[in-house]
């Protein structure tokens, strides 16, 4: 499944062009990973309580087209593999029918120590059950 996740763009997110500056895009993708994550029933905050926290280990981006300021952006976030202490979310930015972005973005789970950590079956069930 493909979880939607709309935004607008607003001035602070442009540059001295008027087009979206490069590096929000990765803030526009977050919002999309962490809407996604809260709509499978997942609370960030208990899984934070409970000693785990989701990191990002890689961000893979390739830019297509520009966003500008007012634009209402769709951001689809999917999930394409799971494996021990991680999990890939692909992830694209849309204007309407017109794709801006494609990404890819690997998380990985710690522990609040910083060592790596097994995704709980909880978890990897309900990522999987919503976005699978």
């Amino acid at each position: 499944m493909t979880y939607r996740t709309q935004i607008r763009v607003y001035y602070e997110d442009t540059d001295m062009a008027g087009i979206v500056y490069y590096a929000n895009y990765l803030k526009f993708l977050e919002r999309g990973r962490s809407d996604a994550v809260r709509e499978a029933g997942i609370s960030q905050l208990d899984l934070r309580d409970a000693g785990l926290v989701f990191v990002v280990r890689r961000v893979e981006m390739d830019y297509k087209r520009s966003a500008r300021f007012e634009d209402i952006l769709t951001v689809h976030t999917e999930l394409e593999d799971m494996r021990g202490a991680r999990f890939t979310m692909p992830q694209s930015v849309w204007r309407g029918e017109e794709k801006l972005l494609d990404a890819r973005i690997e998380c990985a789970v710690m522990d609040l120590s910083g060592r790596p950590a097994r995704l709980p079956a909880e978890i990897r069930l309900k990522l999987a059950e919503f976005l699978g």
